[in-house]
């Protein structure tokens, strides 16, 4: 079983309970609105833990679990051919309350940032469900050390389409074949 690549692991949990940040890292913080109600609800729970989310953002999925459980392990894909970007991670910690639910997971060799990155939905007390990804991370590979706030950019794209992707699932969409 390969090492993240940092060495901070659980940091966007501490970060919500009021920890500290690691030197040298960003955060990027994208909540976006997925509907309301119980269906919509209990549907986005269901997407973002069976990794519905991530397949209907545009990225190839490849989990060893079925589920994202602590110490799953996923490789996320994007492109085609010698384009294709891959990014190895494992699920580092999960939570299922009442009115909250999601995953982080953290990055292994060969992914293009440095980092952990959390997939939270939750329900408001009118019924309102939303969906934050929490990233903290610096870039590793070389593409992105060079893009700068292009890279940066790029992070906040895909976390957006993270939403977007979860907004169609939970409104009756489907997922990219």
């Amino acid at each position: 079983m390969a090492d993240f690549t940092y060495s901070w692991v659980g940091v966007t949990r501490e970060l919500r309970e009021g920890g500290v940040l690691p030197v040298g890292v960003r955060v990027m913080c994208v909540r976006v609105a997925v509907g309301s109600g119980v269906e919509v609800w209990e549907a986005a729970g269901r997407a973002v833990f069976g990794w519905e989310m991530h397949r209907a953002s545009g990225l190839r999925v490849r989990a060893a679990e079925g589920e994202a459980v602590p110490g799953a392990e996923v490789v996320l894909a994007l492109g085609v051919g010698p384009l294709r970007l891959t990014a190895p991670c494992r699920v580092v910690w999960t939570v299922r309350e009442e009115d909250r639910v999601g995953f982080a997971y953290g990055t292994l060799p060969g992914h293009p940032e440095r980092g952990e990155e959390s997939f939270i939905v939750e329900r408001r007390s009118g019924g309102e469900v939303s969906l934050t990804v929490t990233a903290v991370s610096s870039p590793a590979a070389w593409y992105l050390r060079g893009a700068g706030p292009l890279g940066r950019a790029a992070q906040r794209v895909i976390a957006h389409s993270y939403g977007r992707g979860l907004r169609g699932l939970c409104s009756g969409g489907s997922r990219p074949g």
